[in-house]
């Protein structure tokens, strides 16, 4: 069993990913850690999620958060990381890293710590989403610069950005697979006289509303034709079960900063 620490245990991802250990036999979860003054501190995790107790509590002591850890999974804050990231690099434990909005002083941190330890950084840990990424490529490649290219995102109504990480990496994904740059290509919504579109534009569109988890589709349009390629997500423990799955896939790997790609075997 590989011998796991969720580092932002308090929040909602934390959590979602302490659920999806706990039933997953082949993974055991064995440290909780959370700021400190978090209100959770001091509670156990099993119990946290809805289950029986643990014996893991969280805590706000990194020495004693990394102690036994065969590997680390981050969704905290970017401050957090930034100092998580010497500390398991030193004691040489990997890492799976879901935080977002690093700094370019953080990500050169994450540089320098994956030159002494694996670790998986990834803007998405959805499984889907991944494969979405690759169907996306190559759907792209076999129909050629004639099939325009469209991306349609919606999130619930509470989402703060737009459009959502995963649209940007996805008009970017078809953007490449065009050579196309996607600085250049890629436009974010339209208004007004905008004339007719240009055969090389990439289109994003995001549309905010209800509940929704998260859905994206990208449209590949010809002449008299097109694909649609979609994933939707409909329960958030999707992105738990990912970095689940990183986190199993990174133990024993060689330092080095990899992605979903690698977790999943997605070729090049």
């Amino acid at each position: 069993m590989v011998q796991v620490a969720i580092h932002g245990a308090a929040g909602r991802m934390g959590q979602s990913i302490a659920s999806v250990l706990n039933d997953d036999s082949r993974v055991n979860l064995v440290a909780a850690m959370d700021r400190e003054g978090s209100e959770l501190i001091g509670r156990d995790m099993g119990q946290l999620v809805g289950g029986a107790p643990s014996g893991v509590c969280v805590t706000s002591d990194v020495e004693e958060f990394l102690s036994n850890v065969e590997v680390v999974i981050d969704f905290s804050i970017a401050s957090a990381t930034a100092k998580l990231l010497p500390l398991c690099a030193g004691q040489h434990i990997p890492m799976v890293i879901g935080t977002t909005g690093l700094d370019m002083e953080t990500r050169a941190g994450l540089e320098r710590a994956a030159e002494r330890v694996p670790i998986v950084f990834a803007p998405n840990y959805s499984q889907g989403v991944n494969a979405l990424y690759f169907l996306a490529v190559r759907a792209a490649e076999l129909l050629g610069p004639s099939f325009d290219a469209e991306i349609v995102e919606i999130h619930h109504r509470h989402k703060v950005d737009a459009p959502s990480g995963t649209a940007v990496r996805l008009a970017e994904v078809v953007a490449e697979a065009k050579k196309l740059d996607p600085e250049q290509v890629v436009s974010h919504g339209r208004s007004g006289q905008v004339g007719a579109r240009p055969l090389e534009e990439v289109g994003v569109m995001a549309l905010r509303g209800g509940d929704v988890v998260g859905e994206h589709t990208l449209y590949l349009v010809g002449e008299g034709e097109r694909i649609e390629l979609t994933h939707r997500a409909t329960d958030r423990s999707i992105f738990a079960r990912g970095a689940v799955r990183a986190a199993q896939w990174v133990v024993g790997r060689p330092a080095g900063l990899y992605d979903m790609a690698d977790v999943m075997g997605i070729p090049r």
